[in-house]
């Protein structure tokens, strides 16, 4: 007998809630997602600063695209959380670590 531990979120099996939170989570998570993008891309790219910010704020419009097709696509919610807040941690951690006069 083969059991796998699943995670099931309390509104997997409530069609109408899971959709809602789906797109609140798209909407404001991703956009989180896409300014942590945006800001770190900024100081990153060895680019002119002017030139960083414009590829930055364009480059965050992929990403935001990317975390709303995400979220729709996961099998879970919590899934889909968690795929949106481990790159967020990441880009967080990156953007704290790097050094204050950075890309300048």
């Amino acid at each position: 007998m083969a059991s796998s531990l699943h995670f099931v979120f309390f509104a997997d099996h409530r069609p109408r809630l899971n959709t809602a939170l789906r797109c609140l989570l798209a909407i404001f998570a991703g956009y989180g997602l896409a300014a942590l993008a945006a800001a770190t891309l900024a100081l990153v790219l060895p680019l002119p600063r002017v030139d960083a910010v414009m590829a930055a704020m364009m480059l965050a419009f992929v990403v935001y695209l990317l975390a709303v097709l995400w979220v729709f696509a996961a099998a879970t919610l919590a899934r889909a959380f968690a795929g949106l807040a481990l790159p967020a941690a990441i880009l967080g951690g990156w953007l704290v670590l790097l050094p204050q006069g950075a890309g300048a």
